[in-house]
């Protein structure tokens, strides 16, 4: 009878020391992932053909400034986070991961997801693109090898599109701007010709913002011609620009939604042929992606 309890205990102690050796794993490999190194799958052409759909990819976090996790693991429920400093800040030209700021006039992003384009404009930078060629600071901006999108079929300037931000400025996605990326401490006019561009960027920096019958624009109560910017804010694109919904169409993104630096490829195979197609799917992979940095 002693041997049969001490075997349960055995048994059961065995266990639990599993049981605490696979927490132990999933703290570290979470910590890692938080502050070092996070893994990333391509779900959309956007990028293309800088990074092709089924490329599955590591992002230096750590340059950035690496976080404690900022959701509950496998749920969309935001934790309180601890950044560590930023060895740099993120810079023109970079590949990088962010968490989606939300469409357009979303208070809150109705989706959780995080974002993969390439930084075009820094905080008070200029952006405008004319006939599809982009421009920064009046300087055409080096286009990247791998980019993408077709000579014709131009919207031209003057036709508005509805969904382009910001909310009424009359531009389309071949002919935008010029626009100026916000930074932490400018001071910005307002008025009520463009109280609509503002509305949401101002709610979603904390503060209450209404115009009055008469044109009066009030921010927390007080009236106000001015908006003193408190973030600094990133302009994303993608490589695809005739198939990429980026900040042309949903706007800035803060500096704290940006999350990790593009690092290189680690694998590739064809995510759209199903599992049970085990035997093509083996088949797409291509090792030539292996490896391959991202720039």
């Amino acid at each position: 009878m002693a041997e049969k309890r001490k075997k349960k205990k055995t048994t059961f102690e065995e266990r639990l020391r599993s049981f605490g050796s696979l927490l132990m794993t999933l703290v570290v490999v979470l910590f890692i992932q938080s502050f070092f190194i996070q893994g990333y799958s391509t779900p959309t052409g956007s990028m293309l053909n800088t990074i092709l759909i089924g490329d599955k990819m590591f992002f230096n976090q750590f340059v950035y400034g690496g976080s404690t996790p900022r959701f509950i693991p496998f749920t969309e429920i935001k934790l309180p986070y601890i950044q560590l400093p930023a060895i740099r800040e993120p810079r023109r030209n970079d590949v990088v991961n962010f968490e989606f700021p939300g469409f357009r006039d979303e208070l809150e992003p109705s989706t959780k997801v995080q974002y993969l384009k390439r930084i075009v404009g820094e905080p008070g930078d200029v952006i405008e693109v004319k006939d599809k060629v982009l421009f920064v600071n009046g300087q055409e901006f080096l286009r990247p090898p791998n980019m993408q999108y077709v000579d014709r079929n131009i919207y031209p300037k003057g036709r508005p599109d509805s969904e382009i931000f910001p909310k009424g400025s009359g531009w389309n996605r071949d002919n935008y701007g010029p626009l100026t990326v916000p930074k932490k401490g400018d001071a910005v006019t307002l008025s009520k010709e463009n109280y609509l561009q503002w509305d949401t960027f101002i709610k979603r920096e904390g503060h209450k913002i209404e115009m009055k019958p008469d044109g009066k624009i009030f921010i927390d109560g007080q009236e106000s011609t001015s908006y003193t910017v408190e973030r600094n804010y990133y302009f994303m694109m993608g490589d695809n620009r005739d198939n990429s919904l980026d900040s042309r169409f949903w706007g800035f993104v803060p500096r704290e939604n940006v999350v990790g630096k593009a690092w290189f490829v680690y694998f590739y195979w064809n995510s759209e042929i199903p599992f049970s197609r085990f035997g093509d799917l083996l088949a797409s992979i291509r090792l030539d992606r292996i490896g391959k940095a991202i720039k």
